[in-house]
């Protein structure tokens, strides 16, 4: 094939890929109180399942701080179209989410007529591997940092004298850029693996490197959580273990 018959080619499996996330976003759009109601507005809820499972925790620990009481947050809209683009712009992210796995398969099916057979193999299941990694990462932060964050950052006062209204927009942007941005981390053993099929990446750098890591991921953890050691083992666990995860893949590849 020439160039431009690869270009009509790569055409064709973007658009596809585009429809398939113009499809889910219209089925967003059209379930507005599932998508709000329950999915976008459930965190600040008091019988959230996170909300109700780390209260009864903090109950049989003596740790009160872990019962969390976001009902009270205000959320707000300051502008004339600010419900309805907000409304648009969360099908569109919806969309986006649910139809990673068909995008993924579609970018594959470009790319796997350039690949020997060898290379075929190393990467079979790739395309499943990576999109349970996003998905993974995506409900980790939705049912965990979520409402961590909204109760850390919703109650958080300089002073007695002033107090929070959120702004929908604002409240929107900081639950979709942390679950992108999870889902994105979640993807770290991936791009371990690639690092180390290059050469770029070997499992004694990450080694030396993991009291370094180690102090890192605590201070994210520290940041995005409230002020209690519990919340911030239970955020810090699950991120340190992608990274150990990442170590024995760069092992494996390097045998």
């Amino acid at each position: 094939m020439g160039f431009w018959d690869h270009i009509d080619e790569l055409r064709w499996h973007l658009m596809r890929a585009a429809l398939a996330v113009a499809l889910f976003a219209v089925v967003a759009f059209l379930n507005r109180e599932f998508l709000f109601d329950v999915v976008i507005l459930g965190p600040l809820k008091n019988d959230f399942v996170t909300t109700v499972w780390l209260c009864q925790l903090g109950q049989w620990l003596s740790v009160p701080s872990l019962c969390m009481d976001n009902s009270n947050l205000e959320i707000i809209n300051i502008t004339m179209s600010g419900q309805f683009m907000t409304h648009m712009y969360i099908s569109g992210m919806a969309g986006l989410i649910v139809s990673i796995p068909y995008v993924l398969w579609e970018v594959w099916r470009f790319i796997r007529p350039a690949l020997k057979e060898q290379e075929r193999r190393a990467a079979r299941g790739g395309v499943l591997v990576v999109s349970l990694l996003f998905i993974i990462g995506v409900l980790f932060s939705y049912y965990l940092l979520v409402p961590l964050t909204i109760n850390f950052l919703g109650t958080y006062q300089v002073s007695g004298t002033v107090h929070n209204q959120i702004a929908l927009s604002s409240y929107i942007s900081t639950v979709a850029s942390l679950s992108l941005s999870v889902g994105l981390v979640f993807e770290l053993p991936v791009i371990v693996w690639f690092l180390a099929r290059l050469g770029i990446v070997t499992a004694s750098f990450m080694r030396k490197q993991r009291r370094f890591m180690i102090v890192v991921i605590l201070i994210i953890a520290g940041i995005i959580t409230p002020p209690d050691v519990f919340s911030q083992i239970m955020v810090f666990l699950p991120l340190y273990g992608l990274y150990e995860i990442s170590i024995f893949i760069a092992q494996k590849v390097g045998k």
